[in-house]
């Protein structure tokens, strides 16, 4: 009865803890719709629990660190969104009108070399009256549907609830949870169960670690390039250069998405721009190359590094998977949970490795 018993109580644990995976993912599910401010909440409480602790060190309680942290975050978050986001969207509205312009004159500058490599492949050479309605075309289109997806989502009575609780709820969220922050992390680990505590609170630990070295690390580093690439496009003249640097910076949380995307956007504008004064595309080209090797050798090993386990193809599986099943939440929380699944990953594999289904049996020969 004894073995019986110690047999069944690890399944009837796997079974308990798998049940309460499925039903926080399907309320996950359920409740996507009005999880965002909650969300974005408890992620701004984490960045921030470290500012009110050395607040807190400095002779603060707890409640005033709190107020003022989120005060001072609530107030810097307005003041960028009104400063940046009126302008930069008209910026990239007018990017977009004239992108059919810009390619044309990109692809004018470049035909005389590429006009030779086209024959000797076989293929047709290029019209640019062609080039210019199919460009035209995808410009409408970009702004078309860009169009109807704000129009669709200011009718959706969800989506107009999720940007007031978004702007009104998430300031309130946050502060409680800043303010209760040490007291969440006590309630859980009150609750952990006893024979397993130690190792739970191990993996944690390491989850914490890889959380925090990526987000704070990788918003550093995405804060620094958007600096960098707009500020030094906008130096070396290049037309809608501080919105493209800007947009290059803060998509390089994925893994070489930004620089591709800022690369191929500066270097056809300069195209369309210089020539035949190749210098500033040469300048251009500069820029985007000394924020490659600046990320890749300086900012990422220093900011985020190796220690947190995340390979860019799973961060960018992650991301994607997220997206597609829980939308901007699940973009939110994607690339925390991929660290913690990373870190869970490690721990069973290093488990298995010291069982017998790995090891197998040991024979004398």
């Amino acid at each position: 009865m004894a073995i019986a018993g110690a047999v069944t109580a690890p399944a009837t644990r796997w079974r308990f803890w798998l049940g309460v995976a499925a039903g926080f993912l399907l309320l996950l599910w359920l409740l996507n719709d009005i999880l965002l401010p909650f969300v974005v909440g408890a992620v701004l409480a984490y960045f921030l629990d470290p500012v009110v602790v050395r607040l807190q060190r400095a002779g603060l309680s707890r409640t005033l660190a709190t107020t003022m942290v989120t005060v001072a975050a609530a107030l810097i978050s307005v003041g960028t969104a009104t400063a940046i986001v009126p302008p930069l969207l008209g910026e990239l509205q007018t990017l977009i009108t004239k992108a059919p312009q810009f390619a044309v004159q990109a692809v004018k500058s470049i035909q005389p070399v590429i006009e030779p490599l086209l024959g000797k492949l076989g293929f047709s050479s290029l019209s640019l009256e062609d080039l210019q309605a199919e460009a035209t075309q995808w410009a409408g289109e970009v702004v078309g549907v860009a169009g109807s997806i704000v129009g669709r989502l200011a009718q959706r009575s969800v989506a107009v609830i999720n940007l007031l609780s978004l702007l009104f709820l998430t300031p309130v969220v946050t502060f409680y949870l800043l303010r209760d922050w040490e007291k969440l992390l006590a309630a859980i680990d009150n609750a952990l169960p006893l024979d397993h505590a130690d190792t739970i609170r191990k993996l944690a630990h390491e989850s914490d670690v890889a959380v925090a070295g990526y987000l704070r690390g990788q918003a550093l580093v995405c804060l620094v390039l958007a600096t960098l690439y707009a500020v030094g496009l906008s130096l070396v003249g290049l037309e809608f250069g501080f919105v493209i640097g800007l947009i290059a910076g803060l998509i390089s949380f994925i893994p070489f998405v930004g620089t591709l995307v800022g690369a191929i956007l500066s270097i056809g504008t300069a195209l369309a721009q210089f020539p035949p004064d190749w210098l500033g595309v040469a300048k251009v080209a500069a820029v985007f190359l000394g924020g490659y090797l600046l990320e890749g050798n300086v900012l990422s090993p220093k900011l985020v590094g190796d220690r947190v386990g995340l390979h860019p193809v799973w961060i960018m599986f992650a991301l994607l998977a997220g997206g597609s099943l829980f939308g901007f939440v699940g973009v939110l929380i994607a690339v925390p949970v991929a660290a913690v699944v990373g870190v869970v990953v490690r721990h069973l594999m290093r488990r298995y490795r010291a069982s017998s289904f790995y090891r197998g049996s040991v024979t004398g020969g």
